[in-house]
């Protein structure tokens, strides 16, 4: 996978036009080649398209990728899982010595107040993502288009399936609540270079359905060498999301359709208790179906999701800012489970230096590490890989979406298979229906993925709360926060509203 995010020529082009130094509503520079000359060099070398595509991904792990302003909490879309998961209140902050999250995420301030970077960040990183993809699809003919070569299809599918995911994910962050009538994104479907009024949620989500549904047709064929990319599996996984982030019952037996055909086409398995405690740090784990290899030619370090949160890299969360399950959530696992021993500190040769994981103890000691295993130990992260989406989570949407649809056998068993490997007894879930089963799956689904930026789409999609219950936090406590407050959503940046003539307030 090596190859394949390397930043190269090629990407440096795709920074050059749509580096966040400059505003991504800009017309394209004039010394850079117009997207007629692109497509017709695309189709006698299908090299530039790749190159173009090959690029979105390597930003997507860019330092500085939102704001460019050198902020350590800026590292490309894990910055946003991070973000998501401390809104969530699942992840507590329990020590802030270098001061990152606490203002603008644990205390609120950022979802209260457009001025704030963190709004910025989240809003250009997104439509970076998306004004790139347009060039891809715009090279490529347009998304109406089925190209003639293999290649080229599969180049389509892949930005159409990038396009969708970075609308799916503008959506969760700015809109409070899945209304298809509210206003709440502009809808860049070309690539063009001026300012859009917002769209309806259902405009948005109609757009994100078809581009996906075009993508798993365009990537039927495609075999990528790695899991950096997005491939068939991968797109049905993003949609199943998307659909089920709608609520519509009568749809929920596609979401499981979906997340079948995802588990049985990946090849991919559920994670055993071996790897559940072995660190998370390997995209080529079987269990994953979306991930990035990290390696030196990224250059990745401290600025870096793992600079953040793992105690055994050289990191914040190992100097003093810590990252902790809240102390209510853990102890809602019960002590057989596998799960909780991802937040205890025992026992390894170099676990008593140096660390104050016995006083300031429920860091994720053992479920996200470097493979290294020191101390604040290296300062370049090279062997601790990044993971979108893996088989757990397409299986617990699964449960999800059958006990939505009233299919309660098939939520059992989907929730059984995944708690038999968490648990020596397993058997209560099939006594479970009803609310009972779906309370069930969403604190399975909290406790599974913690960290991994999916409790804070599981939240509004099932419209839970937030819940800032455990001891551990350092601003809130006790509170509960409804899925559609506004301190749950970011703002619309002041940029954004200076800059765009069409968007000059807030959603009502």
């Amino acid at each position: 996978m090596k190859k394949q995010i390397k930043i190269g020529i090629l990407t440096m082009l795709f920074i050059g036009l749509y580096g966040c130094e400059s505003d991504f509503l800009d017309e394209q520079p004039s010394q850079f080649l117009n997207i007629q000359q692109l497509e017709e060099a695309a189709e006698v070398n299908p090299a530039i398209a790749v190159g173009f595509v090959d690029g979105i991904y390597a930003y997507m792990v860019e330092t500085f990728a939102g704001r460019g302003n050198g902020r350590h909490d800026d590292f490309g879309h894990k910055s946003h899982d991070l973000y998501s998961d401390l809104l969530s209140s699942d992840m507590a902050l329990s020590v802030s010595t270098f001061g990152w999250y606490r203002a603008g995420i644990t205390e609120y301030q950022s979802t209260q107040d457009f001025t704030f970077g963190e709004n910025l960040q989240v809003w250009s990183f997104y439509y970076t993502i998306i004004r790139s993809a347009n060039t891809v699809i715009a090279i490529q003919g347009g998304a109406d288009n089925v190209p003639e070569l293999e290649i080229n299809q599969h180049i389509l599918g892949q930005a159409l399936a990038l396009r969708a995911f970075a609308y799916y994910n503008l959506h969760l962050y700015y809109a409070n609540d899945y209304n298809p009538n509210d206003e709440v994104l502009p809808l860049y479907d070309a690539a063009i270079g001026i300012g859009l009024p917002r769209s309806t949620t259902s405009e948005v989500y109609a757009l994100m359905e078809e581009d996906l549904n075009k993508a798993i047709d365009l990537l039927e064929t495609f075999q990528r060498s790695g899991k950096a990319q997005i491939n068939k599996t991968v797109a049905k996984g993003i949609l199943a999301y998307v659909i089920a982030s709608t609520r519509e019952t009568s749809r929920m037996q596609e979401v499981a359709n979906l997340t079948s055909e995802v588990m049985s086409e990946s090849g991919a398995s559920l994670m055993n208790q071996g790897e559940v405690l072995g660190g998370f740090n390997d995209v080529n784990t079987p269990g994953w179906l979306w991930g990035i290899d990290i390696n030196e030619d990224l250059n990745i370090g401290l600025v870096s999701w793992w600079g953040q949160v793992d105690h055994f890299s050289y990191s914040y969360a190992w100097a003093g800012d810590f990252k902790t399950i809240d102390s209510n959530l853990f102890d809602q696992i019960p002590n057989d489970d596998i799960r909780k021993l991802q937040f205890k500190f025992s026992g390894h040769p170099q676990e008593n230096q140096g660390t104050n994981a016995s006083i300031f103890p429920l860091q994720p000691f053992y479920k996200f590490y470097d493979s290294g295993r020191v101390i604040g130990g290296a300062s370049q992260v090279v062997s601790a890989d990044y993971v979108y989406m893996r088989y757990a989570e397409m299986l617990l949407l699964n449960a999800e979406a059958n006990a939505k649809a009233g299919n309660t056998g098939a939520a059992q068993q989907s929730l059984f298979s995944l708690m038999s490997q968490r648990v020596p007894d397993a058997s209560y879930v099939n006594t479970l229906s009803g609310q009972d089963l779906l309370d069930e799956i969403f604190l399975q689904t909290r406790i599974e993925l913690w960290g991994e930026g999916k409790t804070y789409q599981a939240i509004k999609r099932n419209q839970r709360n937030a819940e800032r219950l455990g001891t551990n936090h350092l601003s809130f406590q006790g509170e509960i926060i409804p899925h559609n407050d506004n301190r749950m959503t970011f703002q619309i940046p002041e940029r954004e509203i200076q800059d765009n003539p069409e968007i000059n307030t807030q959603n009502p």
